[in-house]
């Protein structure tokens, strides 16, 4: 048999249910002495519950539960001799820890992973700092919007998400705005992925001295003060000022390839919750096995030679 977990149901023989691979069409019986290794693959990649699992191997949910307890994960920070662009990025479980990841654009590959409790600069600082000492030569990043990270990794080159700009303004324009500037703004933001960096300065510049006095406005306040009417169309330029000059990084020379949005990096922390989803009511421990494992799968399936350490064995 070649160790896939995808397989099905195949008839039975007296009374004894068969199954059998969808890929190399090996046919088997029920076994409860199925390896560490398959189970696990079928919990994890074949999206089986505890369950399912239990019923297909003719045991109970608890010995399915301690098996998979059984099973350890280790992840150990890789070595690296290559150069590219990095993902880098935080995904959350709850409101007290989440997963920091450092992902190669080329590749797909994860360069760094680490369980934390906030997003703070110090955990990016540690995410690059890591990846450097390691052997990586970092040609640029590209994160999707933690002002403080531009000025951290300013000797370095920054691409700022360009779907997450986009998303910025939108929250601030809504969806139907009704002012005419910011209407005209939400459709120079919705080229911005297909325009050169020029032609969005100017229409952009144009666009600012166009609406000037809107933008200018101000109103009088029952107290006497008075502040902008326009504010939320104001925060929008604000934002767009302040990532302007790191939204065509990717269009430098120096930056061939680098790509303009994070979606590589969005897509795979996709993939992790849909595989997740499957499984509720894991404990905290047990979801970071499974996290750890689903990386070191993702590290298998991508066939890099690197140092990472996956056993079995007790917890």
């Amino acid at each position: 048999m070649c160790g896939s977990s995808h397989t099905m149901k195949n008839g039975k023989r007296k009374g004894v249910q068969l199954y059998v691979c969808r890929e190399c069409k090996y046919q088997f019986r029920n076994s409860k002495d199925v390896s560490q290794s398959a189970l696990w693959r079928a919990y994890q990649d074949g999206k089986q519950t505890v369950s399912e699992l239990a019923a297909a191997h003719g045991v109970s949910p608890s010995t399915i539960k301690r098996r998979l307890r059984d099973v350890d994960k280790k992840w150990v920070q890789p070595p690296l001799s290559v150069s590219g662009f990095v993902h880098l990025d935080v995904t959350y479980w709850g409101h007290n820890w989440g997963v920091m990841l450092g992902l190669d654009d080329e590749s797909g590959l994860p360069l760094y992973l680490e369980f934390i409790k906030s997003e703070t600069n110090q955990d990016y600082k540690d995410a690059v700092s890591g990846i450097a000492e390691r052997g990586y030569t970092i040609r640029g990043i590209i994160i999707d919007g933690k002002q403080s990270l531009f000025g951290m990794f300013s000797d370095c080159k920054i691409q700022m998400c360009q779907y997450h700009m986009q998303q910025i303004v939108k929250r601030y324009l809504t969806l139907n705005p009704k002012l005419l500037a910011a209407r005209e703004l939400k459709v120079l933001m919705s080229k911005l992925t297909k325009m050169e960096n020029a032609d969005f300065e100017a229409e952009y510049s144009r666009w600012k001295a166009t609406w000037k006095d809107t933008l200018n406005r101000r109103s009088q306040l029952k107290s006497g003060k008075t502040q902008y009417t326009h504010r939320r169309l104001r925060s929008a330029m604000h934002s767009i000022d302040f990532y302007l000059p790191y939204l065509f990084t990717y269009q430098l020379p120096e930056c061939n390839g680098m790509p303009n949005t994070n979606n590589k990096i969005e897509g795979t922390f996709t993939d992790l919750k849909k595989n997740l989803n499957n499984h509720s009511g894991m404990s905290q421990e047990n979801r970071k096995r499974f996290i750890i494992g689903f990386f070191l799968a993702l590290e298998s399936k991508l066939e890099r030679p690197g140092d990472i350490t996956e056993e079995a064995g007790s917890a």
